[in-house]
Order: C-alpha cells, then sequence, then structure tokens
C-alpha cells in the first residue's frame, strides 16, 4: 500500500467503476424494496452544502439497505427549474443584445434545449463526486417526454373533477419578470423605510382619520378605511364615509376585529385588497358592505400594469386613476403622492421604519401582491386524505414534531396557484375559442375531436406554463413510468423514506403527498426524515451577501486563497462589500482551503447530522475526520504488514464467515476486540435504521480510533513479535486482525464509500471474503455486518478493561513526573486480590510491552512499600517507587518553578475577582470564566505541591 492516503487517486476512479459496472441499479433478488426519490435539484444549479448534507444522508441510507439484501432504488433526476433556466438562457441573449421575444417561443425553447444539452449536467457531475450512488441509467427530468405526459394527464383528471379552475385572485407577482411566483421564490428580509401618515377627511366635515402606510402609492386603490368595534376612539364613526385623498372616491369606515390592533398605530388601516393580502382577505369578510357603485369588483381595484408602472383607465371603468399619476413606476408615483399630499395638508408626519421588503429570489424585484387570472387548484378536497395519512400513521414524520408544522400549514391551505407567464416549462393544455371558452385536453387535436370543432375553428393554446412544484408534486411516481403500470412503479411506489429540509414541508412534501393519494391511491412514502441546515461556525445562515458560503467540491479539492477570494466576491456591485468580503476571507483562510476528499466531508456531515437540529459547519471538524481517515489508512497498513503472504486461519470463501484453516489460538484481546465489534454493529445498525448518523458515525469512530487502532493494534504486536508465541497464537491474532478490519470497512462503507472500496480490495482475499483475482467483486455489494451474539464475550472485555486501566494508570504516572515513556519502571501492587494478582502475571506481555514494566511485585497485606507514585486499578493500587527513576534536584527544580507560575496565576486571577468594579460590570458569562480558570489553576497547584512534597521526602 502506499504510505500515505491520498484520496484524489482513489475516488474519481473507483466512481467511474462503479457506475460503469451498474451497481447503482436495482438488484433482481431482495424480497423487499427500498426506495428513495432524490429531491431534484435544479438543472441551472451546483452543489452547495445542503445538497451535500442531503445527499450523504440519502447515499449513506441507500448503501446500508443495498448491503442489507433488499432491493434498492435511488431515483436520479432533475428539475426544469422554471424561471431559473429561462433567466440563465436570458441573460446570453441579453450578451447577444437580443430578448426572447426576438427568437420567438418556439425557437427561445429550442435554445433552452441546447443549453440544457450542453451545461445542464453540472450538478448531476458533482454529486458524482459526492460519491452519490444514483441509479444514473434511469435519469429522470421534469420536462422529458414521459413526465409531460404524467403532468398533462394529472391537469386533466383535475380539472375535469373540478379541482382545477381558472378564477381571478391575488398572487406574488414579479414585475421584472412578469409572472406570479411562489411564497418560496420570495425573500422577505428587513430594510430601511418609511412610515407615512396621511389624513382620510370625514364626508360630514367631522375632521379626518390618520391612516400609517409604508406604501402610500396605493391607497390610489383603497376601498376602505378599518377600525377595532371596541375601539371607542373610531367606534361611533362605523359605517361613516370618508374622502379618498387625490382620487375623487368616498369610501366606508368598516369594523374589522381580527386584523385591526387599537394598540397599534393609529388604530386605523388602510385596505386595499387588490395590493396586500391580509387587506384582501378584510375585503372577503366584507365585501357586502364595500359597495359604492363606481368601484370595479366591489373594491378590488388594480393600480397597476404588469410592470408595476400606474395603469391606464378602461373605458368600462370609470376614472379610478388620476391622470397626472397614469403611467408613473410605483416609486416616481409615490413621491408624487407624498408631495401632492403635503401640498394639500392631508400628511401628518413621515417616520422612519423598518419594514419587511418581499423580493425575488431570481430578478431581485420588490415583489407586488397582484390581481389577476391565473390556475388554481382546488386544494382542500385533497389536503383532508393527506392529513388523514399522517393522523393515522401511515406516514411518520422524524422528527416527530414536524408532523405539528405540516398540520399547521395543511388545516389552512388555500388554493394553489398554478401557473406562470413564462416560456419554459409544461405549457398548460387549455385550448381558447374566440368567445373566450375554455377546452382542455391533451392535445389540440383531442380537443377539436371531443367538442365536434372543425380545423377552421380558431382556437389559441394558453400561453402561460405549471408552477414547477405541479410536476415535481408527482415525482415518486411520474419518474417510475406512471401513468403506465411499469414494473419500476410496481417495485417501488410507495417509497421507502422522502430525505428533505423543512422549509419545503409544504412546498413539495405536501404536495407529493396530496398527489400520491390522489392517484396512486396510496401515500408516496412511509417516512418523512426531516434534517437541519447547514450554517456556519458561528450559527449564521450561509448566504453569499455575508461572505461564508463553503462549496463541497472546494472542500473536496481544496483551493488556493485568491481563488477563494475572487470567488466569493465576484459579481457584487457594492465595492465596500467585497472588500468586508475579501478582509473577513482573508483572515478565516490564510492558506485557503486544504484539500480534504469526499470520504472526510462525508464523515462530517453525518456525525453532525443530530435529528433535526441545524449544523454549524466548521474545517476543524472536517480536518478531524481527514486525520480518521488517515488513521485508517495506517492501520490497514501495519494489517497488511503482518497478515500478507502469511496464514491468517482462513480457507474457502463464503460471504463473511469463512471458517478457520488450522487450528488457531484467541488471546484475551482476539477475543475483546471481537466481542466489541459485535457491539459496535449492533449500535451502528440501530442508529441508522432511526435515522440517528451522528450516533452511528460516533460508534465507527470510538470503536476504530479508540479501541481497534490506539488498543488492539498495539496488543497484537507482543503476540506477533514474540519468538517464543505459538503458531496458533499468531495464526489466532492474524485472523482477528484482518477479519476485524474486513468487517469494519463494510460497517463504515455507507458512510465513507471510497477509502472503505480501496482498502477492502486488498483485505476481502486475505480475509477469505472473496478470491484473489475475483472480478467486479465490490464492497458495496457484501453483506451489511449483523451482530454474531455467539462472539460477545463479556469476561474478556472485563479482563481487558483491568488490563486497559492497569496501563493508563502507569502511563498517567509516568506523565505526571516526567518519566520518559519508554523507561521501564518496578510496579508494585497494594491492596491486591488473588483475581488481580492471577491478572497481572497472566497479561505480562501485554503489561510490559505497553506499560513498559521492568518488574511487577505483589506487597503482602500488611507490608508498607516506598514513597511511590500511585494509580488505582479498582481497589488495587499500582505503585512506582520514584527513587532511583528521577533526577531529585532537577524534578525539584521544575516543579518549584512550575507551582511558582500557578501561585502567581492564582494570586491574579483572585485579585480580578476581588475587584467589585470587574464582578459587577463585567458579563456573568466571563466572570464565571475567570471563577472557573481558577478553579482549575486552584487545582493544578494543588496536585504539584503534592508531587513535591513526595520528591522532597525521597
Amino acid at each position: 500500500m502506499e504510505k500515505t492516503y491520498d484520496p484524489h487517486a482513489i475516488e474519481q476512479r473507483w466512481y467511474q467503476i462503479w457506475e460503469e459496472r451498474g451497481y447503482f441499479a436495482p438488484g433482481q433478488t431482495g424480497s423487499d424494496s427500498y426506495c428513495i426519490m432524490i429531491p431534484p435539484p435544479n438543472v441551472t444549479g451546483s452543489l452547495h452544502m445542503g445538497h451535500g448534507f442531503n445527499n450523504t444522508i440519502m447515499d449513506t441510507l441507500i448503501r446500508y439497505h443495498r448491503m442489507k439484501g433488499d432491493k434498492t432504488l435511488w431515483q436520479a433526476g432533475s428539475d426544469h427549474a422554471g424561471i431559473a433556466t429561462q433567466m440563465v438562457v436570458e441573460r446570453q441573449l441579453e450578451a447577444e443584445n437580443k430578448k426572447r421575444h426576438d427568437l420567438g417561443r418556439e425557437k427561445f425553447i429550442e435554445r433552452i434545449w441546447e443549453w440544457k444539452g450542453e451545461s445542464g449536467g453540472n450538478i448531476s457531475r458533482q454529486l458524482r463526486r459526492l460519491g452519490s450512488s444514483l441509479d444514473w441509467q434511469h435519469e429522470r427530468f421534469t420536462m422529458d417526454e414521459g413526465l409531460s405526459d404524467a403532468v398533462r394527464e394529472v391537469f386533466i383528471r383535475l380539472y375535469e373533477e373540478g379541482l382545477i379552475y381558472r378564477g381571478k385572485r391575488l398572487v406574488n407577482w414579479d414585475p421584472k419578470l412578469h409572472t406570479a411566483v411562489s411564497d418560496l421564490e420570495v425573500l422577505s428580509e428587513e430594510e430601511y423605510g418609511h412610515m407615512w401618515h396621511m389624513r382620510y377627511p370625514l364626508t360630514n366635515g367631522q375632521g379626518n382619520l390618520i391612516v400609517a402606510t409604508t406604501r402610500p402609492e396605493t391607497m390610489l386603490g383603497d376601498c376602505a378605511v378599518a377600525v377595532n368595534p371596541s375601539d371607542e376612539r373610531y367606534k361611533h364613526l362605523i359605517g361613516e364615509l370618508l374622502e379618498l385623498p387625490l382620487t375623487g372616491r368616498r369610501i366606508p369606515i368598516i369594523a374589522d376585529e381580527e386584523h385591526v390592533d387599537p394598540e397599534f398605530g393609529t388604530g386605523c388601516v388602510k385596505i386595499t385588497p387588490a395590493h396586500d393580502f391580509n387587506d384582501y382577505a378584510v375585503w372577503q369578510r366584507h365585501r357586502d358592505e364595500i359597495t359604492i357603485s363606481e368601484q370595479i369588483h366591489g373594491g378590488l381595484i388594480n393600480i397597476f400594469t404588469v410592470d408595476a408602472s400606474i395603469r391606464e383607465n378602461g373605458e368600462t371603468e370609470g376614472s379610478l386613476m388620476p391622470e397626472k399619476y397614469i403611467g408613473m413606476d410605483r416609486y416616481d408615483a409615490r413621491k408624487q403622492i407624498v408631495a401632492d399630499l403635503e401640498e394639500q395638508g392631508l400628511l401628518e408626519k413621515i417616520d422612519d421604519h423598518k419594514l419587511v421588503v418581499p423580493r425575488g429570489d431570481r430578478s431581485g424585484a420588490v415583489i407586488e401582491p397582484f390581481l389577476t387570472d391565473q390556475w388554481y387548484v382546488k386544494i382542500a378536497p385533497l389536503a383532508k386524505p393527506a392529513i388523514e395519512a399522517v393522523e393515522s400513521g401511515k406516514i411518520r414524520f422524524v422528527p416527530d414534531n414536524w408532523k405539528n408544522t405540516y398540520y399547521e400549514w395543511m388545516r389552512n391551505i388555500q388554493d394553489w396557484c398554478i401557473s406562470r407567464q413564462i416560456w419554459w416549462g409544461h405549457r398548460i393544455p387549455a385550448w381558447y375559442d374566440d368567445q373566450g371558452n375554455v377546452y382542455v385536453g391533451r392535445s389540440e387535436a383531442e380537443v377539436r375531436a371531443r367538442h365536434n370543432l372543425d380545423d377552421d375553428y380558431p382556437l389559441q393554446q394558453d400561453e402561460d406554463v405549471l408552477d414547477t412544484w405541479f410536476s415535481s408534486a408527482l415525482w415518486p411516481f411520474s419518474t417510475l413510468g406512471w401513468p403506465q403500470q411499469t414494473e419500476r412503479l410496481k417495485d417501488f411506489y410507495p417509497t421507502s423514506v422522502l430525505v428533505t429540509a423543512f422549509d419545503i414541508i409544504f412546498f413539495w412534501v405536501a404536495r407529493m403527498i396530496m398527489m400520491g393519494i390522489k392517484f396512486m391511491g396510496e401515500v408516496p412514502f412511509h417516512e418523512v426524515y426531516i434534517h437541519g441546515l447547514i450554517r456556519d461556525g458561528h450559527g449564521d445562515k450561509m448566504s453569499k451577501s455575508k461572505g461564508n458560503v463553503l462549496d463541497p467540491i472546494d472542500l473536496i479539492d481544496g483551493i488556493e486563497l485568491e481563488k477563494l477570494v475572487e470567488k466569493r466576491t465576484s459579481g457584487m456591485m457594492q465595492p465596500q462589500l467585497a472588500k468586508k468580503i475579501e478582509k473577513q476571507t482573508r483572515k478565516e483562510f490564510p492558506d485557503g482551503i486544504p484539500s480534504f476528499g469526499t470520504d472526510a466531508l462525508r464523515f462530517t456531515f453525518a456525525a453532525l447530522a443530530a435529528t433535526g437540529r441545524d449544523i454549524k459547519f466548521d474545517l476543524g471538524r472536517i480536518e478531524g475526520y481527514r486525520n480518521f481517515c488517515n488513521k485508517l489508512w495506517n492501520a490497514t497498513r501495519y494489517v497488511m504488514m503482518n497478515v500478507e503472504g502469511q496464514d491468517c486461519g482462513v480457507q474457502g470463501i463464503t460471504t463473511g464467515h469463512s471458517e478457520p484453516s488450522a487450528k488457531l489460538e484467541r488471546s484475551v484481546a482476539d477475543r475483546w476486540i471481537m466481542s466489541r465489534l459485535q457491539k459496535t454493529k449492533q449500535t451502528v445498525t440501530e442508529a441508522i435504521e432511526g435515522y440517528r448518523f451522528d450516533h452511528a458515525a460516533q460508534a465507527i469512530y470510538e470503536f476504530t480510533w479508540n479501541e481497534y487502532c490506539d488498543w488492539y493494534l498495539e496488543l497484537s504486536k507482543p503476540v506477533l513479535n514474540d519468538e517464543n508465541a505459538s503458531d496458533e497464537a499468531k495464526r489466532g491474532t492474524r485472523r482477528t486482525l484482518v477479519r476485524v478490519l474486513e468487517n469494519l470497512l463494510r460497517l463504515t462503507h455507507p458512510i465513507m464509500p471510497f477509502i472503505t472500496e480501496e482498502i477492502w480490495q486488498r483485505v476481502a482475499p486475505i480475509a477469505g471474503v472473496i478470491g484473489e483475482e475475483q472480478e467486479g467483486a465490490t464492497i458495496m455489494q457484501q453483506p451489511f455486518p449483523t451482530q454474531r451474539k455467539s462472539l460477545i464475550d463479556d469476561e474478556a472485555e472485563i479482563e481487558m478493561a483491568w488490563v486497559m486501566q492497569f496501563i493508563l494508570g502507569i502511563r498517567k504516572i509516568k506523565g505526571e513526573q516526567n518519566i520518559s515513556p519508554g523507561k521501564p519502571v518496578p510496579v508494585l501492587l497494594a491492596d491486591a486480590s488473588e483475581h488481580d494478582s492471577a491478572l497481572a502475571e497472566q497479561h505480562r506481555h501485554y503489561l510490559d510491552f505497553l506499560a513498559k514494566t521492568e518488574s511487577i511485585e505483589v506487597l503482602a497485606d500488611d507490608e508498607q512499600g516506598p514513597e511511590s507514585a500511585t494509580a488505582l486499578v479498582g481497589e488495587m493500587k499500582v505503585l512506582i517507587p520514584l527513587a532511583g527513576l528521577i533526577d531529585k534536584e532537577a524534578e525539584i527544580k521544575r516543579l518549584e518553578k512550575e507551582t511558582g507560575r500557578l501561585q502567581s496565576d492564582v494570586d491574579r486571577i483572585e485579585k480580578k475577582l476581588a475587584n467589585a468594579s470587574f464582578v459587577d460590570k463585567a458579563p456573568e458569562a466571563v466572570v464565571e470564566k475567570e471563577r472557573e480558570k481558577l478553579g482549575e489553576a486552584k487545582g493544578a497547584l494543588e496536585t504539584l505541591c503534592v508531587q513535591l512534597e513526595k520528591i522532597r521526602n525521597l
């Protein structure tokens, strides 16, 4: 084996072998099917830390169940990402001084498909770098032919049942992209702005009501002012009319207890139902009261065009928009309206105000609630059985508390707007004639045939496309071939578990449940594992604007400082922010980011995957797990040096349980490590089954590093290096070395696939698991290790606990007394039982080798030993006489210097804590930290003083 572990020398090579040999495809054997659907990443996307974490969890589960012998499928695929993909190609056209309208719809769609063919597979390539063992042979895309058929079929069936309809409602409108967007595509963050307080005169001449707003331009669409019915200031005015400034319209004062808080602001709220979701809800409750004849739609006055400019007045709408504002951008109109209010004495005051501003995540434009015709899914009939599926336990959330979030959303669910005003996506299968009649069908030909329309009858297909979430809601069954009844659909639906973050429980999880039950008659998955979000080492959300984003590929491959700085600051419009992020990056990563490899990254994700919690990711953890990979590699080199070409007591090839070929003798250390292995197997199995990947990683780490490497490999040396040891003993130790390692590799493989495959290929033939030249053997198709209760040996564990405590006691004494670790020392045993004496004699070879004992003498019951340093092993005292072992004068001098330093620390901290000003003014956490330091210093000082006194008395 190579002396050092180099992940880059093995990772991509092994992935290529796995994929070429078809190992990721579901096997034909296995009584149980196990299936995970990948949350389809956007075709425009690139791997981020959330993807890395999410896919590590899924791949761990998939590799585990594949090794268990289940018929296992991890369905690969990507989402067409309507708005995001269209924007990518539109930006390309902008660079050519073109717009999509210059190409026309058909040519523009062709251009997107060309882009997809050339650049759309980037994230798939990155997922391969992560080791994700997806079934790439059956990769799906939400716009491929089969999935498009499924989308049309679902739309038509829901429409025919009256569950899809077209209606005029408020939506999130992006005035830059000219489309409705979902809530998930809206980023709402606090920004600094203003609050304008405006006077609305009463028509009876009895004064004004003062209303406050952050958006004065929307007053042009006001239909009422609401007050709380219990507010004594205004209850007598309910039903009166107000003059709406600048418009010449009159609006009523209405009472609404639900929306109006008397304690907030002036207690008067302007109601603009066509431009505010809360106001729309007020309008729905009070539409009968808002009956002023000149108001369109009973108060639903849309003041904006699709560009968020003040619209023109229509022929049938009267003069609702004052002429001077028509055509103005919303923010220009705001300035003019404020100026006009001030001129007319109707502006009370302007306050600075921090408010939440919704912006489109793609365009950056401020989102407008906008009244427009859209297609909707009537959701309540679909939600009811989806709620019952969780209530009945057919679907289980892990952690369980997330079901409450699910219930909250589902029990207050609104109809789902599924239409988008873009070109890239599944075009709505609806056609209109000149009279506005709607015809829905799978194709125009089907529509004409069904409705007896000849070829000359004018029909125009709806220009809109379906929300991306509509096609992804069908993902668990559309990817398996529905509406065709395929074998894959039969084998793998319902799927086993969905792994996702909490932020898309409603947008994706709930909709998949509704659609799965509706069209398959069965839930789409039995469990939903909700994981936390990846944050930086300080617990802050990773974002480009904060400059704290980590790229998983950079962690795998490493990246130089200058390239990292360029990557983090590129495209930033604000020079000040770019400089700040550059300074922050140079301070945090002065040497750039070193290469850690994929396995170390995956093990870090697993180790941090505490159920349901957000994850603080820092490089210290991944560096530790890179060292863990090195530890495993070096342990293997030691094993190979001692077993390669040697008789390891195995013959024949069975899967994991070959029998000894010759007589062998197992030492207590052999029996101990085999026993510990069985318990570790059970711990890891239970942890993975219970979605406690952190517990699985911890158990593997503890067993590998502490028990196998630090203890067992050292315990093997006295046997293997002893010329007097029998062949049977050496054979037993060699067999144990290699068989434990082989089991450990299979146990670790689901989390760290690459290093385990590379090592297993070398170890497995020697362990008797595969033949020397067995073609195509891979660890990923071997059985996952299961506990063998017959190998649990509690007696051996008790004995070895005694041996290890003995060795650690002597090592501790040597450390405290500044005795060289390799110096042999005489040992006296006081208060030793017969059992202690027998164990000391029986395991003398371990004690001499690992503790460097020169001699071991058991003192009689009443015998007093010389002045010694002491360690305890149970009730027994392990004594090391200090006379002759140390340079007395030099040790006294060293200890006096150390005690003097510690006394100075104690005096300094005591003085600090005696200062009332410090104790009263400093934060409690700082004061408590000083108290802890004082306690630690005093404890260390006391220990050194005892040692010093002992040395002086020698």
